[in-house]
């Protein structure tokens, strides 16, 4: 049966991301666009050389597939018109080179995260706020085959007997999928979208994710080596802090990233970037962060970046900290400061010595100066809601001391969160070292009295 025959019953309209009317006749219009174009994809794999394609400029690439999906459609005298024309050229394209239905959103500045429930339903993340799209599979194996690609391209399988992987995109985004058996319904697939230009400290000041005077200090500990811990909740914006942090770090460091998937975008020259393997078929071939790090104080390194603390490579993380690499960073998912001495101690203990809670935690305050707490608010907005210095022992605990806060004051009639960011009125034990470093930080920056409101 030819297209004309099989698509003359149905009138076909490529409809626009945000077009409205209707529900049931979009769906059926939409139905329609998407078997015209999963038949016509077909046709062209038929009859080009993926090969020859793939040797030649993108651009004359393009003018090909178009001119070549021309002539099917007035072929097979398919009822479409030339907005849907160009549209099914660019579909069929993203399919046979991208991602399939998802290069649309990969387009979108604006969409920080892709969560594609299953081949029917795909939701995306803006400003902090879920929204569900149009964008759908055709069926399992159509998401199967973009996963596939997807994880192939960093190395790393995905099948019955290895159902979740953690891959990246080419521009640094992360990806998460999960298949059958572990998924009860199908696929699975979670996108957390990276910036193309990373965000800068001027931006989060914009956003109001924290002030002038916070931004000012995070930048002297950084350039004064101060050993950083970053931690938060999924998705309260950890590793884009840990970023802008590590934008602080002069250009003639040598600094080395750790990670599950390389997802950091440092822009000194001077970087080695880290990443772990999963084992293979055979259960061979494993390098977990723990080895990564134990390599890394090997390569002469001034700085070491380890994306998340996950493990026991906290205790070998601790240790560089406390031996000379002064100046190192992480992140932990924890949702207080106090919470991530706890998670940390924890992962200590995994390593396997036996160190009683006291020396673990003399561990840790010896190691690590600041935690810098981050959080994404019931509005969507992230902010760092709170800085901390560990100030040593009292007895058993590790004593803290707060340096800046955010207080929340309530809620507005559209829903966002009100409230301002204040210091505390301490000055912090670090400030010597900042002096030592040729840092002067002048005192009204600790000044309780200074409030910055969020609009």
């Amino acid at each position: 049966m030819s297209l004309r025959e099989q698509m003359s019953s149905q009138t076909i309209h490529a409809l626009p991301e945000r077009h409205s009317g209707n529900r049931a006749s979009l769906g059926l219009a939409r139905a329609a666009y998407q078997k015209l174009k999963r038949q016509v994809h077909e046709i062209v794999l038929d009859r080009v050389e993926l090969e020859r394609l793939s040797r030649i400029p993108v651009e004359q690439v393009r003018h090909e597939v178009s001119a070549l999906i021309a002539r099917i459609l007035e072929e097979e005298k398919a009822p479409v018109n030339d907005l849907e024309r160009k549209q099914l050229a660019i579909d069929i394209h993203d399919e046979m080179f991208g991602f399939g239905p998802l290069e649309v959103l990969l387009r979108d500045p604006t969409i920080s995260d892709i969560l594609v429930n299953t081949y029917r339903t795909t939701y995306v993340e803006r400003k902090g706020r879920l929204e569900l799209t149009d964008v759908t599979f055709y069926d399992d194996a159509h998401l199967m085959k973009v996963i596939e690609k997807i994880v192939s391209r960093v190395g790393r399988r995905i099948d019955e007997s290895s159902p979740m992987v953690d891959a990246r995109l080419p521009d640094g985004s992360r990806v998460n999928a999960i298949i059958p058996p572990s998924a009860v319904d199908g696929p699975l697939m979670s996108i957390r979208r990276f910036a193309v230009n990373p965000l800068q400290v001027s931006d989060l000041i914009a956003s109001q994710s924290l002030t002038p005077p916070m931004a000012e200090l995070l930048d002297a500990l950084a350039r004064a080596k101060v050993n950083i811990l970053v931690s938060g909740g999924t998705g309260s914006g950890k590793t884009t802090l840990l970023n802008i942090l590590s934008g602080f770090i002069p250009e003639d460091e040598r600094i080395v990233t750790i990670e599950d998937a390389a997802e950091l975008q440092l822009r000194q020259q001077h970087v080695l970037r880290l990443e772990t393997r999963p084992p293979n078929v055979e259960g061979r071939g494993e390098i977990t962060q723990r080895t990564l790090v134990r390599n890394a104080l090997r390569m002469r390194p001034d700085r070491i970046i380890l994306g998340e603390v996950r493990g026991a490579e906290a205790l070998d993380m601790l240790n560089a900290m406390n031996t000379g690499h002064e100046g190192s960073l992480a992140t932990i998912h924890a949702n207080t400061p106090r919470d991530a001495l706890t998670r940390l101690e924890n992962m200590i203990s995994l390593a396997g010595l036996a160190l009683s809670p006291k020396n673990l935690r003399q561990q840790i305050s010896s190691a690590i100066s600041v935690v810098v707490q981050t959080a994404r608010l019931t509005d969507g907005c992230r902010k760092i809601v709170s800085i901390q210095e560990l100030t040593g022992m009292e007895g058993d605990i590790v004593n803290m001391q707060e340096i800046f806060t955010f207080k929340r004051t309530g809620v507005d009639q559209d829903g966002a969160v009100r409230g301002y960011f204040c210091a505390t009125g301490v000055r912090p034990r670090f400030a010597d070292r900042l002096q030592a470093f040729g840092i002067t930080l002048p005192d009204e920056l600790y000044d309780p009295g200074r409030h910055f409101d969020t609009a």
